[in-house]
């Protein structure tokens, strides 16, 4: 297709390609980005004008930040990192290398030292800013008088006006549950972390909904305390002196599984062909160094910190972003504690 040249010699923008296509700004970005939001028809419509005037994915930071600092922030209360780098890292990704500079600031859980770092950043002249919390409970929100948007990642505002992205624990934890009844297991046990935590209390509904479904109950209760090696080796002891016949634990992290493991290979039982276990959270580390390696549910930080910045994006370019808290898809991994490797 011929490209079609600007009488003023500009480079092309996200404006043009929805002009020539013939829809409204936020449906052109919500194609170029590959949203669901959009019909296949005008999906193509939109992705030819693009073609037709050399306009690209990547074009779109260089046609927003026209005008602009060209600088993100990047608020966190992630003391460990173990959260906040891959959503850096996808955040990053989308803004495009060399695009936008990111500007990451540590709070360190203190309310006063957030206020300190958000006065920093605007100080700084940045064009939006991404909240990222160290745990998936809603967080006070920053509010609304704030020069520039804000979008809130993995700890979600607390006011249903924001717009915030979070992984969908509750499909977490329905998809491991799912995952070891795909395997044959039935009798089915689940030990979590903290009650306090949403995301404990979150995947728990997903396990019982799951057994639900498949006509099923759990055995026991479900067994909450922390997110520890050492509690996932006690409470796997406690668990299998009261219910020998268990054949599969879903556990609600890596860290709890791995003490799993230990109690079971302690007390002689094969993983995973007496009893097969699944962690939460794919913490690499540890689930490739475990013996055997373990199965784990990955709440895909890197999608969804590509996803907080395809928000923040649409809002520096006027873009009314849909408000309230989406829970965005995890995925499986599955390795050798719950199905056998050669």
């Amino acid at each position: 297709m011929a490209r079609a040249e600007h009488p003023s010699g500009r480079a092309a923008t996200l404006s043009d390609v929805a002009r020539i296509a013939g829809v409204s700004l936020a449906t052109a970005s919500k194609a170029i980005n590959g949203r669901d939001q959009v019909a296949p028809a005008t999906r193509r419509r939109v992705i030819e004008a693009a073609e037709q005037i050399s306009f690209t994915p990547n074009e779109l930071a260089r046609s927003l930040i026209a005008g602009r600092t060209g600088t993100v922030g990047l608020l966190t209360n992630d003391l460990e990192g173990r959260f906040v780098i891959p959503i850096l890292m996808g955040a990053e990704d989308a803004f495009g290398a060399g695009q936008v500079n990111v500007f990451l600031c540590d709070a360190r859980g203190d309310a006063i030292r957030e206020q300190h770092q958000l006065k920093a950043l605007l100080n700084r002249r940045v064009d939006g800013i991404i909240v990222v919390g160290r745990q998936t409970d809603p967080r006070p929100s920053l509010g609304h008088d704030l020069p520039v948007p804000v979008v809130y990642a993995y700890a979600p505002s607390d006011d249903p006006t924001d717009v915030s992205v979070t992984p969908d624990n509750v499909a977490g934890g329905r998809m491991a549950l799912e995952h070891l009844l795909a395997c044959g297991r039935r009798r089915i046990a689940h030990i979590s972390g903290d009650p306090a935590y949403a995301a404990a209390q979150d995947r728990a509904v997903g396990v019982r909904e799951a057994l639900a479904d498949a006509g099923l109950e759990l055995v026991g209760d479900v067994m909450f305390a922390d997110w520890s090696e050492h509690w996932g080796r006690d409470a796997s002891a406690m668990l299998l002196a009261q219910h020998p016949d268990i054949d599969g634990i879903v556990c609600a992290s890596d860290q709890i599984a791995r003490g799993v493991l230990d109690t079971l290979r302690d007390l002689g039982r094969r993983v995973p062909e007496d009893v097969a276990v699944i962690g939460y959270d794919n913490w690499e580390i540890l689930a490739t160094n475990s013996r055997p390696e373990l199965t784990s549910i990955d709440a895909n930080l890197q999608q969804l910190g590509r996803a907080a910045a395809r928000r923040v994006f649409e809002a520096i370019d006027g873009i009314e972003g849909d408000a309230g808290t989406h829970a965005l898809p995890v995925r499986l991994v599955i390795r050798g504690s719950t199905i056998p490797r050669r």
